[in-house]
């Protein structure tokens, strides 16, 4: 399953580690970190590490700074944040490259931690400019990515760094993400049902293709399934729909039934008068959609039945929320999703980003198998692409 080498693959003592971590946590108007579910992630890494006596030079990103110092991302609150965890000091680097930087990792002692600032304050990040990965190369021996958020790009302290520290290896958040994530591709329990949810089947559409050739049970949900239902005819008010995806909608529903999936879509919803969290709404079906509604979440029989679903997998993908689940009002199918992950004995792997974000609202987070920290990389690896900040590290 993982074929890469991991942090436990190499000899850490006193050597400088250029661990590259997701720490691109959300901050209020005060710069105080309102979530630091991406730090405690990456705990378990940076810990052994210093266990081991590495000197740890820790990388992150922060918001989008347009290659340029912006002091609203500064990575200082998370390096004060991960102080605390760790119940030591953490050395807060002025910046991620340059003399000042490289005397400061040139000075670490063995179990000593150096916080580089925001690599996108520089444009060679995402471009994964050679010169900048250098100059970040020059800070360790040993490179380490723990950041499966950002695993589905090519930048420099992602990809550029790990071609020239080798061996690079993974983090144990990474192993985790690909072991759970691959388990579920190549040899998933079963019957093995994806959930898919969100505003546009666009977004979806890669995913949906590769896993028609995997799942046993495809449950449609979100916005994203007013462009199926549209394809088989339905007036929908003014609900979401992409004209352009319609025919394609009708592929995939002709594709999943010539594989043998059942592919099952809403047949009722909570319309509302207008997009507002105070909208007026009611229940209505497929059949009787009121005029100039739109439908902002699946309905009751729609929610049982894929809740009876749910309860029989032996795994389950889920991936986008069901309705609008930031107004209360609407929240009921994503909650009830979650609620029957919670209660189903399936190995149930929540896809990062707004399902995440569903899961943890819902109070029921605890009671998913594994919740990835990583949104668009782990729609790309449903996707079935291949992960930049992956693929380079060295194999096992």
């Amino acid at each position: 399953m993982f074929r890469k080498m991991t942090v436990k693959d190499v000899d850490l003592k006193g050597k400088r580690v250029f661990c590259r971590v997701d720490f691109n946590v959300p901050l209020d108007k005060q710069g105080a970190i309102t979530d630091d579910t991406r730090i405690v992630a990456a705990l378990p890494t940076i810990r052994y590490i210093l266990e081991q006596g590495g000197r740890l030079v820790l990388a992150s990103h922060l918001g989008r700074p347009k290659g340029a110092p912006q002091a609203e991302f500064s990575l200082a609150p998370a390096a004060r944040r991960l102080g605390e965890l760790l119940g030591r000091p953490v050395i807060m680097a002025p910046d991620c490259v340059g003399a000042e930087v490289r005397a400061l990792a040139d000075g670490l002692q063995d179990g000593q931690v150096l916080m580089l600032e925001n690599v996108r304050f520089h444009p060679g990040e995402t471009k994964n400019d050679a010169e900048f990965s250098r100059q970040l190369a020059a800070l360790a021996d040993v490179y380490v990515n723990d950041a499966f958020g950002t695993a589905h790009r090519a930048h420099a302290s992602t990809e550029g760094v790990a071609r020239l520290l080798q061996p690079a290896v993974a983090g144990f958040l990474i192993e985790k993400e690909l072991q759970y994530l691959g388990q579920a591709l190549t040899d998933p329990a079963r019957p093995f049902v994806a959930v898919l949810g969100g505003a546009k089947v666009s977004d979806k559409l890669p995913a949906i293709e590769n896993l028609l050739g995997k799942v046993d049970t495809l449950l449609i949900g979100g916005g994203m399934a007013y462009t199926f239902l549209k394809a088989k005819g339905y007036s929908l008010g003014n609900s979401l729909v992409e004209e352009e995806q319609i025919d394609l909608a009708g592929r995939l529903m002709q594709e999943a039934a010539r594989r043998g999936v059942e592919l099952l879509l809403p047949e009722d919803h909570v319309a509302a008068a207008a997009f507002q969290a105070d909208a007026e709404h009611r229940i209505c079906t497929n059949a009787d959609f009121p005029a100039g509604w739109m439908g902002l979440d699946i309905g009751p029989e729609t929610v049982a039945r894929y809740s009876r679903v749910l309860a029989g997998a032996g795994t389950v993908v889920w991936n986008g929320p069901m309705g609008v689940f930031e107004f209360d009002a609407f929240a009921v199918g994503t909650f009830a999703v979650a609620r029957a992950l919670a209660e189903s004995k399936a190995v149930s792997i929540i896809g990062g980003g707004d399902s995440a974000a569903a899961a943890k609202k819902s109070g029921l987070a605890a009671h998913m198998t594994h919740i990835s920290t990583g949104g668009g990389a782990s729609l790309e690896f449903l996707e079935g692409k291949e992960l930049p900040g992956i693929t380079i590290l060295t194999d096992k």
